[in-house]
């Protein structure tokens, strides 16, 4: 689980050789020839690097991590193997080693801050006489990412036009004019804009690359901005401009109400940005959900009977899931391309777990392989994990179908959404005491639970889900297998 750190380390050497050593060669060739090529001599010589920490993909689907602490500090010797940093990715919070021996000699990227994938967030240097040369390369690096930030600079000159009457007014003119007309603002500013009459153009934006926020707007209105942004914002008052400006604003659509007063915008985590864009990647497969009802007074009995021995109700429903696949493998097989599915060898049961801060699916691997209490051990440690926040990505990444278990809430039926590379995912609800008929007539109480599986129609179609929720409900009814 390591970062590679990238090493530029060169090595340049060759040797003399004697004229002792020297093969026989054909008389055609002078001796003194070939001595003369072989006299110079080259030294060994070994150039040190310095090396760059990179932000390392940990999972498939990461495309930036957070540095939620450095363990190491500036100045602190490492080891090859030592950890030297701990990053967020958009499962887990990872501990990052060192591939070489040297001294930690810049923090790039800081605590609580985030860099794209291969990004240099570190600088290791060999010796203590290199330090200095690295620091001056992350100096050059935390540079080089800041130049494009300067664009709200010019907005303040243009700000200050007051000062203009110099001897060259026309050219000035120009430049005051441009700025404006590249005005960002984000949609709700552009709302509140209109809404309240204010000058957009004549807003300087304090958010990225100057972009003009809500704030700016409230700012600008007088309506008490969050105190963040009372001492930035910078109003021009040019009042005529507001009614030609206004209507420009309005052709911007947008649908965001109103800020409520006294609510707080909280940006998404790491992994509620990841959960955020798998929800919206599964509303471009076609999917369909069939629900069925299952009689669980067999599989109550049984968990009273091994629960004391530390099996919980989601290991029970993962294992008469995994069995029931094993029979049904087109309902664990997956569509990427939209043009192939692929049979899965591995039955890898994902089970989505509520975490603080977002939501996680660790995976029991050869679930249909494991005994049930084998199974249920390795679903604790991996909860444990989870909300430690310290799973492996092949321990969350891997799986080939999901359950969701809402039962222990009392929800008695909901509809999951299908995530992103598999082809089904079974939501389970709580079992209820019902009243059915048998076939004489005859009515009785009996506990039933009802499953709705959400299926990707591409590769999986009704009659297919069916039969699998029939085999699903069978081997509920009839648990002793789960034991074997």
């Amino acid at each position: 689980m390591a970062s590679p750190f990238l090493s530029n380390t060169t090595i340049s050497f060759s040797s003399s050789l004697s004229s002792s050593s020297l093969p026989r060669i054909a008389p055609s060739i002078p001796f003194s020839s070939i001595r003369s090529k072989s006299t110079p001599r080259r030294i060994l010589t070994v150039r040190s690097k310095i090396r760059e920490i990179f932000m390392p993909a940990l999972s498939s689907t990461m495309t930036e991590g957070k540095i939620v602490s450095w363990v190491k500090s500036e100045g602190d010797v490492l080891s090859k193997g030592e950890s030297v940093v701990v990053v967020e990715s958009d499962k887990a919070d990872m501990d990052v080693e060192t591939f070489y021996d040297g001294i930690l000699a810049a923090i790039v990227v800081g605590e609580g801050e985030t860099a794209p994938v291969g990004a240099a967030i570190g600088i290791l240097a060999e010796t203590e006489d290199e330090i200095a040369e690295a620091k001056a390369k992350a100096a050059s690096k935390s540079g080089a990412s800041t130049p494009s930030a300067p664009p709200p600079a010019p907005a303040p000159a243009a700000a200050s036009t007051p000062a203009p009457p110099k001897s060259t007014p026309a050219p000035a003119a120009p430049t005051v004019a441009e700025g404006p007309r590249k005005t960002v603002a984000t949609p709700f500013a552009k709302k509140l804009a209109k809404q309240h009459k204010v000058d957009i153009e004549s807003v300087v934006g304090t958010g990225p690359y100057g972009r003009i926020t809500p704030e700016d707007i409230e700012a600008a209105a007088g309506l008490s901005p969050s105190k963040k942004n009372v001492g930035l914002a910078v109003v021009v008052e040019t009042k005529p401009a507001a009614p030609a400006k206004a209507p420009a604003a309005s052709a911007a659509p947008s649908s965001l109400p109103p800020p409520v007063p006294g609510s707080t915008v909280v940006p998404f985590t790491t992994m509620q940005a990841a959960v955020s864009k798998n929800m919206v990647e599964s509303l471009s497969v076609p999917t369909f959900r069939v629900g069925y009802p299952v009689t669980t007074d067999a599989l109550d009995a049984l968990y009273e009977k091994v629960k004391p021995k530390g099996v919980t109700m989601t290991a029970l429903l993962a294992k008469a899931a995994a069995v029931a696949l094993a029979q049904h493998p087109l309902v664990n097989s997956s569509c990427k391309d939209g043009k192939s599915f692929t049979y899965n060898s591995n039955i890898n049961i994902a089970v989505a777990v509520a975490i603080n801060g977002g939501l996680i699916t660790p995976v029991l691997q050869d679930a249909d392989k494991l005994d049930l209490y084998l199974l249920s051990q390795k679903w604790k440690e991996l909860v444990e994990k989870a909300r430690a926040k310290q799973l492996q990505p092949q321990e969350y990444n891997s799986g080939t179908f999901t359950l969701s278990n809402l039962g222990m809430f009392g929800v008695d039926r909901f509809d999951a959404i299908l995530p992103p590379g598999q082809g089904a995912i079974m939501a389970v609800g709580a079992s209820k005491p019902t009243v059915v008929a048998d076939a004489d007539g005859f009515f009785s109480v009996k506990n039933k639970m009802l499953v709705n599986v959400t299926a990707d129609h591409r590769i999986i179609y009704g009659a297919d889900l069916a039969a699998f929720l029939q085999t699903f409900s069978k081997i509920v009814e009839n648990p002793e297998s789960l034991t074997l």
